[in-house]
């Protein structure tokens, strides 16, 4: 499997991606799948099972599930398993079957290890939150395809993973359901239309809580905003989607995926998630694509490309369906996604603050530690107290964040 480096046309803005493929040689791809217990990393493995002529997975990462992880890994057999801590991989090692006995590897550097291992063609990168970020440079480090469901990499570190990419050949494919619909609709991973683009429009289902009054989301629990209408999620990501952080970071991964100003990228609630982003043309054109609210399918994408695979998902019925409705996002009782797009034009330390106080403070709220109208307020703080600073690689951003971490859990201490 061999795939080219990404390249900027004269005249291009800064890390416009015009040129990347993937070549189909016909042998079966070695998938390492990072994330495999979660959401995302499940999906992926479904895929795969769909179509086991075309994959072999050699590498699964989990964290703390040992129990998913060693169910896996009795059905798929691959080489290298890799879990938080030594204490995980002792537990792994007495669940897996006899006679297979895989190689073990434990934390972050266990993690980066899978992502550049030689025998893996493609790595999907699942691991929610700042921790996927090691993992995710080590596969672009490496030169692999790398499947990036992990948005908060492009949002702590776009210019060095782009940079990185750029140097090494590493091929970058969006899973993220809305920046992998722009990816069809706007041509593939040459993205011939980007030039006559004046705006992308991500969608938004708006939540749990979007027809809930503003005095309402200050009583919202845990298990409130985990009811999410239309897609299954981990917890971190269904907050997220709860509080419009998950559609703020988005943006964020749609300006330094594309090289586009904030400005260039809107939001829109569309609570059937039928349609999954659109594209408006300088001709006054629409492109959208639309599809089943299944993760499988921008998986499968970015999986089989060149590619497109059949998948025993549920087909979108226009009839049933009825009518497909849009409405502007309620900014002013979701202030997150505001606070996101202020980061982002404030610059790439600011997006490492943005993240951390969010990830800190959605722990907080579902510990039961924090209201849940208190996580964009722990943000703002966060925003309001940083200056800004260079953040030119992966060790000072790793510090910063957990800098920003400790100082938002001590913020929340003190109002509650």
């Amino acid at each position: 499997m061999t795939h080219s480096r990404i390249r900027s046309p004269e005249g291009a803005p800064s890390g416009y991606i015009t040129s990347l493929s993937v070549a189909d040689d016909g042998r079966p791809r070695r998938l390492a799948v990072l994330g495999a217990t979660g959401s995302i990393g499940v999906s992926a493995l479904r895929v795969a099972a769909e179509h086991p002529d075309r994959y072999v997975v050699v590498a699964l990462a989990g964290a703390t599930n040992v129990a998913l992880l060693a169910e896996q890994a009795a059905a798929f057999r691959p080489r290298a398993l890799a879990v938080l801590d030594a204490a995980r991989a002792k537990a792994l090692r007495a669940l897996l079957p006899a006679g297979y006995a895989p190689d073990i590897l434990t934390g972050p550097e266990g993690y980066a290890a899978m992502a550049g291992a030689a025998d893996v063609d493609v790595v999907v990168s699942a691991i929610v939150g700042a921790a996927g970020l090691g993992p995710t440079l080590a596969a672009v480090a490496a030169g692999k395809v790398v499947a990036l469901a992990n948005k908060e990499s492009l949002v702590l570190a776009g210019d060095l993973i782009r940079e990185t990419a750029a140097a090494t050949g590493a091929v970058i494919l969006p899973v993220d359901s809305e920046h992998n619909a722009l990816f069809q609709a706007l041509g593939g991973p040459g993205l011939p239309d980007l030039p006559l683009v004046e705006k992308l429009v991500l969608t938004a289902s708006g939540g749990p809580f979007r027809r809930k009054p503003r005095e309402e989301l200050d009583r919202a629990t845990p298990a409130m905003a985990l009811d999410h209408p239309t897609w299954s999620m981990g917890p971190k990501i269904s907050v997220d989607s709860a509080t419009l952080m998950n559609k703020g970071l988005e943006v964020i991964e749609a300006c330094r995926l594309y090289g586009l100003p904030v400005a260039m990228v809107d939001v829109v609630v569309h609570p059937q998630s039928i349609v999954h982003s659109l594209a408006q043309l300088h001709d006054g054109s629409l492109l959208a694509h639309l599809g089943p609210a299944d993760m499988r399918v921008a998986i499968a994408y970015c999986l089989g490309y060149p590619a497109r695979l059949p998948l025993s998902v549920s087909r979108v019925d226009l009839v049933t369906l009825g009518s497909l409705t849009f409405e502007a996002p309620r900014e002013a009782d979701f202030p997150c996604l505001g606070l996101a797009r202020r980061a982002l034009e404030a610059g790439p330390s600011h997006t490492v603050v943005l993240n951390a106080a969010n990830e800190a403070a959605v722990a907080l709220f579902l510990a039961g530690r924090l209201p849940f109208m208190g996580i964009p307020l722990a943000i703002a703080a966060a925003l309001d107290a940083h200056a800004g600073q260079p953040v030119p690689d992966a060790a000072t951003i790793m510090d910063l964040d957990a800098r920003v971490r400790r100082e938002t859990a001590a913020w929340a201490e003190v109002r509650a």
